[in-house]
């Protein structure tokens, strides 16, 4: 396996982007990053992780004064993160869900992935995972995307979801979390 290789994954809310990219590092041994990018941000910055979460792919001006800070723009929060994108990549190969990381390392040129759903399936995996109404997983899947498409759309010179934004879109729900995540594999290892 390529221990350089490096893959993003953009994902719609309830596409199952977050498994299909645990999967996917789990093949080819090489960490994923999602979350713990927040965390090593915070740490980075002296800021807290908290304020990172509030502002984790959405795009808005966040005032903290309890926090020690009068207010933190977006965009430094940011370049906060992609320092911390551009670091853990410059470790070695990684697969990293979201925050525009396809933008960030594009100078590294890593394969970028897109994971789609049909409405209906991501509605019925995110009813199931959280314990929600159809009609309240809706709403927090419309929520979601559109605040994922603001973002990526501020902070890149792209569009979220739109096909020639990626080396790749998948459809998750025509072969499932792993069977998309060894189509992904294969597709990753061939591009190299």
């Amino acid at each position: 396996m390529d221990k350089n290789l490096l893959i993003t994954i953009g994902r719609q809310f309830g596409s199952g982007g977050k498994q299909i990219a645990t999967c996917l590092s789990q093949m080819l041994d090489i960490p994923v990053y999602d979350n713990e990018l927040l965390m090593e941000a915070a740490r980075s910055s002296g800021l807290s992780e908290e304020l990172f979460r509030r502002s984790d792919e959405k795009k808005r001006l966040f005032s903290f004064a309890s926090a020690g800070q009068s207010a933190i723009s977006e965009e430094k929060l940011f370049r906060i993160q992609s320092e911390v994108i551009l670091s853990k990549a410059s470790q070695g190969g990684a697969v990293f869900v979201g925050r525009a990381a396809d933008y960030v390392l594009r100078e590294q040129r890593p394969i970028s992935i897109f994971i789609s759903a049909p409405l209906q399936e991501r509605i019925r995996r995110v009813s199931s995972r959280a314990g929600l109404s159809s009609a309240e997983a809706l709403d927090l899947i419309r929520s979601k995307d559109k605040s994922r498409a603001a973002f990526y759309d501020f902070f890149t010179d792209r569009s979220w979801g739109r096909a020639d934004s990626y080396d790749l879109c998948v459809d998750s729900s025509l072969l499932g979390i792993e069977q998309t995540a060894v189509f992904i594999r294969d597709f990753c290892l061939k591009a190299r």
